[in-house]
């Protein structure tokens, strides 16, 4: 974080993601889960059988939409920003859809910002939701700085507009749409993994933030600040923008992260 809030890039994805034409978006961090061997014990007079690969296990499968007659096949992947803009505007005014966004290149924009989540940092090349209007204000002065609350109320518009999303065609649109984020997600490196593992790990790690309602104080050893208490500092990104949104913000973003984790992992 510098004074001018020169971090650019996703500064809310927790929430924006939200509100993102069925794209589970307080995502969540992709699992590298290694491939195991196994190697069956070798008979004495039989040289040793080669190893047999185990795939890794998929945990949170999507359900497979219903068919309908007036279910639109999926466009490709190249040809699918207008649909999924058109998807988004069912659940946030256009508006809102284009200030809050970038729209074009949406699904890896979705895939790349649910992967870095839970890393430490998060890159700005895919960033998919915008900065946050409004400059990070800062108590104190030299040794003694602090998180200013005033920067808590920028985010309550965000968060309100996540509340009133309806999950249940969140999850709708995200299971509609999905086939084109797991494409997207063998694209980008993954080949063997299963993209709603993922962003159910991310919502976890996102719902393990910590519950900070003292001051929190911070260090300014160049130009960026960080947090003073190192156990802070080395948190994930997506904990340490729970954290930046305030107590009573992340609260409420967890409380829709539960829903959307409940309603997609329920089986049906």
């Amino acid at each position: 974080m510098s004074s001018d809030e020169k971090v650019k890039g996703p500064i809310l994805p927790v929430v924006l993601i939200l509100v993102l034409c069925g794209v589970i978006a307080i995502v969540y961090y992709y699992w590298l889960e290694r491939e195991r061997e196994a190697s069956p014990p070798a008979l004495a007079e039989a040289p040793p059988s080669p190893p047999v690969k185990v795939e890794p296990q998929i945990r949170h499968p999507i359900p497979a939409p219903q068919p309908s007659e007036e279910a639109k096949p999926l466009p490709p992947l190249s040809d699918s920003d207008e649909p999924i803009r058109d998807a988004a505007a069912t659940l946030i005014d256009k508006a809102s859809l284009d200030r809050l966004f970038n729209t074009v290149n949406i699904v890896r924009r979705v895939v790349v910002t649910i992967e870095d989540l839970p890393r430490k940092k998060m890159g700005q090349r895919y960033a998919l939701a915008k900065p946050v209007a409004g400059q990070f204000v800062t108590a104190g002065k030299g040794d003694d700085i602090s998180i200013h609350p005033n920067n808590y109320r920028r985010y309550t518009p965000y968060v309100r507009l996540a509340e009133v999303v309806d999950t249940k065609k969140l999850v709708a649109l995200y299971t509609y749409f999905y086939p084109l984020f797991q494409e997207e997600y063998k694209n980008l490196g993954y080949p063997k993994k299963y993209f709603n593992d993922r962003v159910v790990e991310t919502i976890d790690d996102l719902l393990a933030a910590p519950e900070i309602k003292a001051t929190i104080r911070l260090v300014q050893p160049k130009v960026m600040y960080e947090y003073a208490d190192p156990n802070l500092e080395a948190l994930s990104a997506g904990q340490k923008i729970m954290i930046r949104m305030g107590p009573d913000n992340a609260a409420r973003v967890k409380t829709k992260l539960q829903e959307i984790r409940r309603e997609l992992t329920t089986p049906r």
